[in-house]
């Protein structure tokens, strides 16, 4: 199948029957997720890959006892930094630096200027924005997850403050924003595998300006 057949293929999958998805396809999702592109470059969130049976039963009932939480193979946990701070953005500007092996003025006037911006605002409004960020490799993560023939459900019906606290996410200045259970759907055992997948049209969903 090419990408968008594998597209058409995915939904989110209600029913998982617990089989163990290769290393080498979570390698890739998560490898997908590392390469999608942020503001700035800063990647502002991490992404946790839970595989322990008890920590999955932890955090089930925080997420409204879904199923897939216990059933899936690998629970991928996005939490997004709860603040920018001045050793974060520099860390990943020097880092740029270090791996390009060289300095841009430019470059170094436009981190000045993150630095003379972001640190000031307000940790709420700075997390809105790191978890706008998490979402673009959130996407990622599950179009890889299709090309890899591995079904995927999005989740935000979580409480996010129970779930920073069973994987002590504050100690680390993160703050969960999204689940994405990985693994297969039991077949004939959801109810929504063999539905038809629905979508505006592509009349009522794109528009051209010519």
């Amino acid at each position: 199948m090419d990408l968008l057949e594998r597209l058409n293929w995915r939904y989110a999958t209600k029913k998982m029957n617990g089989e163990v998805v290769p290393q080498v396809k979570v390698d890739n999702i998560l490898e997908a997720a590392r390469l999608a592109p942020t503001s700035s470059g800063l990647q502002p969130y991490e992404i946790l890959v839970i595989t322990n049976k008890e920590l999955k039963e932890k955090i089930k009932p925080v997420a409204w006892n879904q199923e897939q939480i216990t059933d899936c193979s690998h629970l991928l946990v996005f939490a997004a930094w709860d603040n920018y701070t001045e050793e974060r953005i520099n860390k990943m500007f020097d880092l740029t630096n270090d791996i390009r092996g060289f300095k841009n003025q430019g470059w170094e006037d436009y981190r000045q200027m993150l630095l003379g911006s972001y640190p000031q605002r307000s940790a709420e409004e700075n997390f809105v924005h790191t978890a706008k960020q998490a979402y673009i490799g959130f996407a990622s993560a599950i179009t890889a997850a299709a090309f890899e023939e591995v079904d995927a459900t999005p989740m935000e019906g979580f409480d996010p403050a129970a779930v920073d606290e069973i994987l002590n996410l504050k100690e680390k200045g993160l703050k969960s924003v999204l689940l994405l259970p990985l693994g297969y759907r039991e077949k004939g055992g959801d109810w929504l595998e063999p539905l038809t997948k629905v979508r505006n049209s592509k009349e009522d969903f794109i528009t051209e300006l010519k």
